[in-house]
């Protein structure tokens, strides 16, 4: 077994019990949450300084590692800043540990490139947009928190699983403030991402994927966030154009580092 898939392994392992709490309903503000929480928190954050070195990792594995570590930050924060933003620990964890799982899987396969951050632009760049996705995963959980517990009450049929989840009210709270952070996040990202190129004397607007997946994420959750309040869509109906938008952001980011550095090699 090579350094990096143990340390993947153990990343990994470090997540998974915070998804088994949470899916068997037993996570409650209290030390096993916070205990759970900051272990799945500490293992991806510690593997991702073991291997960047210095340097900005461009595969597809590295890009996973990123999105869990920066999403449990982003959710640890959460947690602690709003009254029931715990509750959505029973959508996130199983899916943070989805991913940590399939970054392991990945360990070991396509290309390793590196890029130097070479430029304060570039650091800061890659720091929002980071950040945007982070945020924009959970406002995604969110919404799909909000959809089950809906269903659910609609239905007369709660279950553990549901009555673990925050309320309608607060789920929809949670999506449209997180969203109205993902959307200034994200357009100061682009900007930045204009910055970044003109500092090394490219073109102000480049249209590759990546620019382009992320300006139609952008102008996805910039109409709902204007059309929301004087249409009144809810429901199902908001789930499919948050998750539209963060499938727009995933094509944007690992879908990206997909395609270069396992498809292309």
């Amino acid at each position: 077994m090579t350094q990096s898939i143990f340390f993947s392994l153990v990343a990994s392992a470090c997540v998974v019990p915070a998804a088994w709490a949470a899916l068997a309903g037993k996570l409650a503000p209290g030390m096993r949450f916070w205990g759970l929480l900051g272990l799945a928190v500490i293992g991806p954050l510690t593997w991702l300084t073991v291997r960047s070195q210095g340097v900005w990792q461009t595969d597809f594995a590295t890009a996973l590692w990123i999105t869990v570590a920066a999403t449990l930050v982003a959710f640890t924060s959460m947690a602690i800043l709003a009254r029931e933003g715990w509750r959505l620990a029973a959508v996130i964890m199983p899916y943070m540990a989805v991913l940590s799982i399939s970054a392991f899987a990945w360990e070991s396969t396509g290309s390793e490139t590196s890029l130097p951050l070479s430029s304060t632009w570039i650091v800061f760049h890659i720091l929002v947009s980071v950040i945007t996705y982070a945020v924009v995963t959970l406002a995604a959980s969110a919404a799909c928190a909000g959809f089950l517990q809906e269903r659910a009450l609609k239905n007369k049929q709660p279950t553990a699983f549901t009555r673990q989840l925050p309320s309608v009210t607060d789920c929809n709270e949670f999506q449209f403030k997180l969203l109205g952070l993902g959307e200034l996040v994200l357009g100061i990202g682009l900007i930045t991402g204009i910055a970044a190129s003109l500092s090394q004397g490219g073109p102000a607007f480049q249209f590759d994927h990546k620019t382009t997946f992320a300006v139609a994420a952008f102008v996805v959750i910039g109409v709902l966030l204007v059309a929301q309040p004087k249409s009144g869509i809810r429901g199902h109906q908001v789930m499919r154009v948050i998750l539209s938008a963060y499938l727009l952001l995933t094509l944007a980011y690992p879908g990206v580092k997909f395609v270069t550095s396992i498809l292309l090699t």
